[in-house]
């Protein structure tokens, strides 16, 4: 499935999550570092607006589904990808991680929140190796010196996957730096997955999720932020249907 804009072409090149998890296994045991992003509509209101971001986006190596809105795009373009939402995906990673011998660093969110996530990450992985958590300070600039010297310290400390909690776009645009200044790191997008492990957030019920109405739960639980968020999203939803009916009949992949 892919998604076209001025100055990329974003490819969903991870079908579902068994393609991911044989993707991030290969790298980690290879120590050969990556950049997962996980695209939903939300980023493609985002990648319309900023060719930086765009950029940034091209710049990853690893992209998969987080939303359904996007899998229902690819159903329609004949490209049919499964919903692996980032936040999901924490835990099987730092499985893989503790597996491939890899160490992990937190980054993102708050002290507190990293502390709470790493506890329980430990609790639920054996033998996972946490040696470093990073709580950047507001206004963090995801490509600025503080950036550098954060990477400079996961290369030099060999770290193999490192959870990027700080949202889009700074997180993709620190994991496409990450892709230049710490080749050997796997960087892996995730929004607030470790904010969810924490306890810090509350996600939907896992039933709200199965019919497919975290949106709705997340609008009423936050509406100043969400609902202008939504609105967006739904602004480009027509155009996304297009491009996809495009793609289903040009047959390119």
């Amino acid at each position: 499935m892919q998604f076209s804009f001025a100055t990329a072409t974003i490819t969903v090149n991870l079908p579902d999550r068994a393609a991911l998890a044989a993707a991030v296994d290969r790298a980690l045991r290879a120590k050969a570092g990556f950049a997962l992003a996980t695209i939903n509509l939300d980023h493609l209101v985002k990648l319309r607006a900023s060719t930086a971001f765009q950029a940034a986006y091209a710049a990853q190596t690893m992209v998969v589904a987080d939303g359904n809105p996007i899998v229902w795009l690819s159903r329609l373009a004949r490209r049919p990808v499964t919903l692996v939402p980032g936040s999901d995906m924490v835990l099987p990673l730092a499985q893989l991680a503790a597996h491939a011998g890899a160490s992990v660093a937190l980054l993102g969110s708050s002290d507190a929140s990293l502390a709470a996530a790493a506890s329980r990450l430990q609790a639920l992985v054996p033998g996972l190796r946490i040696p470093l958590r990073i709580a950047p300070p507001y206004g963090f600039d995801p490509t600025g010196p503080l950036a550098r010297d954060i990477l400079a310290r996961l290369q030099a400390d060999g770290i193999g996957l490192c959870f990027i909690a700080l949202g889009a776009p700074k997180q993709e645009h620190l994991a496409a730096l990450g892709r230049a200044l710490a080749p050997d790191v796997g960087f892996a997008s995730i929004g607030a997955g470790l904010d969810f492990l924490a306890g810090s957030q509350t996600r939907a019920p896992a039933l709200v999720r199965a019919i497919a109405m975290e949106w709705l739960w997340r609008a009423l639980s936050s509406p100043r932020r969400m609902i202008p968020r939504y609105a967006a999203c739904a602004a480009i939803l027509p155009a996304q249907i297009m491009a996809a009916l495009r793609l289903r009949r040009s047959g390119g992949g």
